[in-house]
């Protein structure tokens, strides 16, 4: 009987914590709260499995438990950001820029963009205050001289250009949180990232954007409207990356 209360107890302590916490943000660790509490690992997750329950909290591997919150979702259907649907459900999109610089391109960069000199912008993307991605944008050194920190810090990359465009290539692949990274995000290090990859074109087909964009996996999500086409294995607008 008195471990059924302890848990109880527990879980109570932690209802609190959550709505402290605030959306998608991490709990600490099940060893953590094991030692604060002077309870066994079992206790403590019995205490977050009544909170799973109550739709209060969630895991996921290689994160641990977290405050459940509506996934972050953005559609690959057209060239957009994620930010616009961010608003559309009463979220407030905010920007806060870590690097600003004019610099010669890295050989990845070179071979995408097919120039030597680059501005390089690195910044962090937040949600209500909470951050959910870390994005970097390499666009042209002539294509960016008219550009400055504070107008890419309040509006899209690609409405600054001034050029025309044709579209963009997105990839989609997983990786790991880097030490930096990880602390930008608010999750553990070496927990699962999305790694998401543009390259805008212009009219001419020009690459003048390339862009990454890091998401922590545990609460975003990417929709693609799949339209109705010919019986295929492979969706339209999709293809496999070996």
């Amino acid at each position: 009987m008195s471990r059924t209360i302890r848990y109880q107890e527990i879980a109570t302590d932690l209802r609190g914590r959550v709505v402290a916490l605030g959306d998608g943000n991490l709990l600490p660790s099940e060893s953590d709260l094991s030692a604060e509490f002077g309870v066994s690992r079992v206790t403590v997750r019995r205490a977050l499995e009544l909170l799973r329950e109550e739709g209060l909290v969630d895991s996921r591997q290689g994160f641990g438990w977290y405050v459940s919150a509506e996934p972050l979702r953005q559609r690959l259907s057209e060239l957009a950001t994620i930010e616009g649907e961010l608003e559309a459900k009463g979220l407030e999109p905010s920007r806060r820029i870590l690097e600003f610089a004019f610099e010669p391109a890295a050989k990845r960069v070179r071979a995408i963009l097919g120039t030597d000199q680059v501005l390089r912008v690195r910044r962090l993307n937040l949600a209500d205050g909470s951050p959910f991605a870390v994005v970097t944008v390499w666009c042209p050194a002539e294509l960016g001289q008219h550009l400055s920190r504070r107008a890419v810090e309040h509006r899209p990359f690609y409405e600054l250009l001034g050029v025309q465009l044709r579209g963009a290539t997105q990839t989609i692949g997983a990786d790991a949180a880097a030490d930096d990274v990880a602390e930008l995000l608010r999750v553990p290090p070496g927990s699962p990232v999305l790694r998401c990859q543009r390259i805008t074109t212009d009219t001419t087909g020009r690459p003048v954007l390339l862009s990454e964009h890091l998401f922590p996996a545990h609460r975003t999500e990417f929709v693609v409207d799949l339209p109705q086409a010919a019986p295929s294995i492979t969706p339209s607008g999709l293809r496999l990356v070996e």
